[in-house]
């Protein structure tokens, strides 16, 4: 759990933030627009020096949801040990959130995941490109409304034999 006093000073610096607890995990809703400046803050002046990891979340069909793709960052503080979750939400037809590479070299192949898999594009990533899927997959398979059975997209992909790798 964040330490209150962490969570003051996040709270004074950026009063507009939703501000969580639940089973000793502190939860931060950001506005997109916020969102690198909440992180850097995080980063330089709390001392959250570690990104966990990024993802993502597809809302398509969640009852109740007003956002259709929430992004969440997972961080930790190796000093204290203190873990805390920020999320931003974006939507279609354009969903783009601020690349975080320049606070974490680390961020660059989790936001190609995220790229790659749901769509999220990253203002200012040094090498937005797909990282798990072929260049010749023009889907996003982690999105709700991506069919179970494809939609046929691997009919012009190269046959790779056993051998030929």
């Amino acid at each position: 759990m964040a330490e209150a006093e962490t969570i003051e000073r996040l709270q004074a610096m950026f009063p507009g933030l939703g501000i969580s607890q639940f089973r000793d995990q502190t939860r931060v809703l950001v506005p997109v627009g916020e969102l690198y400046h909440v992180l850097q803050t995080l980063k330089e002046l709390l001392g959250f020096d570690f990104l966990v990891d990024i993802t993502c979340v597809d809302y398509l069909q969640y009852r109740g949801a007003r956002d259709r793709f929430g992004m969440v960052y997972l961080l930790a503080n190796a000093e204290t040990a203190e873990r805390i979750t920020v999320r931003c939400f974006v939507n279609d037809p354009d969903p783009v959130v601020p690349s975080v590479v320049p606070l974490w070299e680390g961020a660059n192949w989790l936001e190609r995941e995220v790229w790659d898999l749901f769509g999220i594009r990253f203002r200012g990533h040094p090498d937005l490109r797909r990282i798990v899927l072929p260049e010749a997959f023009t889907a996003h398979p982690l999105r709700k409304d991506y069919p179970l059975q494809g939609r046929g997209e691997r009919h012009n992909f190269p046959v790779i034999r056993r051998g030929e790798a």
